[in-house]
């Protein structure tokens, strides 16, 4: 939850799957903990030979259900906006589906470029092919891609991690939400 708060369209895409497979599903649970892949969380409710085949019904079903709900962060667009004024360029990388991420920053109007499926340490390969210098992020998977691509780790405490275990997953600047981005990024510059 940098940039969108997806957890009311993610919570209703799992009621779905659940309804649709009869499968119980504690989606309170799966959204105070969003930010890993989605193979990740299904692991937890669906036995190991049916995660990929439940992966993909979950991703069809998200396009009709989980973007409507879903909302900019507070700052968001300036944050996005900020980077652009200072000559910088807005990527998304992100471990959710990629087309599913294009799907929410268009509905919203936020232009970024968007590079999916890629978790933690994997963020690093399209961090470092765009040249990121900055990578925000609110789950220590997000430092952890920053710090891996060389770039400076800036966390936001709106997702599922607490300041300090951003802190001690090695964040160089913990900001409490994007509204505090933009001033943070005239002085960084």
């Amino acid at each position: 939850m940098t940039l969108i708060d997806s957890r009311p369209g993610i919570k209703a895409c799992y009621d779905a799957l659940a309804a649709e497979t009869g499968v119980p599903i504690d989606t309170e649970l799966v959204v105070s903990r969003l930010g890993p892949p989605l193979v990740d969380e299904l692991v937890n409710w669906f036995p190991a030979e049916h995660v990929a085949e439940m992966a993909d019904r979950y991703r069809a079903m998200y396009p009709a259900i989980a973007i409507a709900p879903t909302r900019e962060m507070p700052g968001a667009r300036e944050a996005v906006a900020a980077v652009r004024a200072a000559g910088g360029r807005a990527v998304v990388v992100t471990a959710k589906y990629g087309p599913n991420a294009a799907l929410h920053l268009a509905h919203l109007g936020i232009e970024a470029e968007v590079v999916g499926d890629l978790w933690a340490e994997g963020k690093a390969s399209a961090l470092r092919e765009r040249r990121a210098s900055v990578y925000v992020g609110d789950h220590v998977g997000d430092v952890r891609g920053a710090r891996a691509a060389g770039a400076l780790a800036v966390a936001v405490t709106t997702g599922p991690c607490a300041e300090a275990e951003l802190r001690e997953a090695g964040a160089d600047v913990i900001l409490p939400d994007l509204t505090a981005f933009t001033p943070w990024l005239a002085t960084h510059l």
